[in-house]
């Protein structure tokens, strides 16, 4: 089932680099080094621009020109951690993106005084500077920094921190991927004896043939519970780097450095956690239902994605590309240009291969870089989904090159995921539209739930998960793999409910969960789906706010996420707000219900 990666499915480097010859790469690294102490050289050793609003601007033109072109040895590393990507395993890429690392790390601590210094100045001269309408340009990047004054350390602590990432953080989260990667396994699929990678897997684990779901579910248990130790090690690592990094900057709780970076007020974060968890009900309604489709008494921990009827059938990558491209175009036609020059110029990475790191995801580097976008497509309809998602994300990123600076490109967690979920719901309203037997709208109804409560009820379950093990982490000091196994299965439990099992191996879930070692970034699905929802209800209602959406994935960091929905009449900070997306969940459930009973499902 591995696939072979080609030159038409896999990324094209040229955009980024010109050639990937070694002489290329070092003088894109030289010139990189060359103007950043440019840069260093014309403005450390000075403080004019400090006081005076006319020389700051021409230091923040200055900045923004590198962070934009060059940034900290930026495209050396960003070309070889996607190559890293490609082939997790390959100690030769490994050792060139350490050393890209190094030099970046090297470059940021040395031009780290021009933010630095900034965020030091007197708050006289902060309001001074913000009022000011020749800085009007750098106004939220700005006010950012003087949010995040009082939690930074001097320029010598600064840069030690920045040294140590590697070794005390990345090092061990990319042992663990890099171990889980290259794992494979032998099971029968249609009678014959298959190969299958790690990543394949995850996939096979929700086949509709029970005794190929079963093989993959023991064959991944295995996998995960033979580097239960090498994760054990790594996360309490991690978890212990993130202690002394909030005891340092004087966090007052373990998520609070996350929606400072995210721009987002802690209780816009606390209020979202507890609508959703208020409604845990509605999770474990539809896995009931879905326990009664399926005709067992319980569904077993990996069986909850498992799809309901026929419609999760053979979908070429091709006719995932044109019923994508169908939608965006309907969306609006700069979304679907966008799509196609993504497909023309080989900005995927499509097949799954053995070494290549699972999932997708979307890269965008600088704002000068291209969008890369990593695919596992396994001709499956949630893989059109999939595609749909990170094209989302592209899609944000190539709006917000058009209109903003190098120093507001960038979108916070808060509303990073509001793009992608967006464009993935609008995918399947098409799908649903084209469907009119009550069997197929079952079957549709139930996997539109399925995404919606794995990106809303289970992020957030998920985000309790990692509170809870930072509370305890920090009480005990250390935590065994079995102490985090009965965290993780006692909140994933919280949502799932009596239906499903938590069925041996589940406690060790938590081995393969990337998310959970980029700290507290799970919230942002959820809101990110539920604000987005809030966006597609408007679309529906009036075609013509797609504009007003445009504007949105338009404006990067130009202004706060509260900001910029206040816009748009969405106000994230009302926790009726967050009630009102539940309430389409319910409304969705309730069809399925009634789809299920009419057509006569039995338990």
């Amino acid at each position: 089932m591995t696939k072979t990666t080609n030159k038409k499915n896999s990324w094209n480097f040229k955009l980024l680099l010109g050639d990937e010859s070694e002489t290329s790469i070092a003088k894109i690294r030289e010139k990189a080094e060359i103007e950043s102490y440019k840069f260093i050289n014309k403005w450390k050793n000075r403080t004019d621009w400090l006081n005076q609003s006319s020389i700051l601007l021409e230091a923040l033109n200055d900045f923004e020109n590198w962070a934009n072109r060059y940034g900290a040895n930026s495209a050396e590393e960003y070309y070889y951690d996607l190559r890293y990507a490609q082939n997790q395993n390959d100690t030769k890429i490994k050792a060139k993106l350490s050393k890209a690392s190094d030099l970046s790390n090297k470059i940021h601590n040395e031009i780290r005084f021009f933010t630095l210094n900034l965020t030091k100045i007197s708050p006289k001269k902060q309001t001074r500077f913000l009022t000011d309408p020749l800085l009007k340009n750098y106004h939220h990047f700005l006010e950012s920094l003087f949010k995040e004054a009082k939690h930074v350390l001097t320029e010598a602590e600064e840069k030690i921190l920045t040294l140590e990432t590697e070794p005390a953080y990345l090092a061990w989260v990319r042992m663990t991927e890099g171990f889980l990667s290259k794992e494979e396994k032998e099971i029968k699929i249609k009678g014959k004896k298959q190969k299958v990678n790690y990543e394949q897997l995850l996939t096979l684990v929700s086949h509709q043939d029970k005794k190929i779901r079963d093989q993959a579910g023991i064959a991944f248990n295995e996998i995960i519970a033979k580097h239960t130790d090498v994760a054990e090690a790594e996360l309490n690592a991690i978890l212990q780097n993130k202690k002394v990094h909030d005891e340092l900057r004087q966090y007052d709780r373990p998520d609070a450095s996350r929606h400072l970076s995210d721009d987002i007020d802690s209780t816009v974060v606390d209020s979202l956690l507890e609508a959703v968890g208020n409604q845990f009900k509605l999770a474990k309604r539809f896995y009931k239902l879905k326990a009664k489709l399926l005709h067992q008494p319980k569904l077993a921990y990996y069986e909850r994605n498992v799809p309901i009827g026929k419609i999760d059938k053979e979908l070429t990558y091709p006719d995932a590309v044109a019923l994508v491209t169908k939608v965006l175009n309907k969306l609006d036609p700069e979304f679907k240009d966008i799509y196609e020059r993504f497909n023309k110029n080989g900005q995927f990475d499509v097949f799954p291969v053995t070494s290549k790191q699972g999932g997708a995801f979307c890269s965008s580097g600088l704002l000068s870089h291209p969008t890369y976008i990593n695919l596992n497509y396994t001709n499956r309809l949630n893989d059109a989904l999939t595609i749909a998602h990170e094209v989302g994300h592209g899609i944000n990123n190539e709006l917000q090159r058009k209109e903003q600076n190098a120093l507001n490109f960038g979108t916070p967690l808060a509303t990073a995921e509001v793009a992608s979920t967006f464009m993935e719901d609008f995918v399947l309203d098409e799908i649903l539209l084209h469907e009119k037997s009550d069997k197929a709208k079952l079957s549709i109804a139930m996997m539109k739930l399925n995404s919606d409560i794995s990106t809303i009820f289970r992020q957030v379950a998920c985000y309790r998960f990692e509170q809870e093990l930072h509370k305890t982490f920090r009480e005990k000091g250390y935590l065994s793999k079995d102490e985090i196994g009965k965290i993780f299965q006692k909140n994933m439990k919280a949502y799932m409910g009596s239906s499903v099992s938590q069925s041996p191996g589940s406690e060790n879930w938590w081995v393969y969960w990337g998310h959970i070692r980029n700290f507290f970034y799970v919230y942002s699905y959820a809101s990110g789906l539920l604000i987005s929802k809030a966006m597609q209800n408007k679309v529906k209602k009036d075609p013509v706010f797609i504009t007003k959406v445009k504007e949105f994935l338009s404006a990067g960091c130009s202004a706060s996420p509260k900001d910029i929905f206040t816009k748009m009449d969405i106000n994230i900070s009302d926790k009726k707000f967050w009630q009102n997306g539940l309430v389409e969940i319910e409304n969705n459930l309730k069809l399925a219900e009634q789809l299920a009973k009419k057509l006569n499902y039995q338990a």
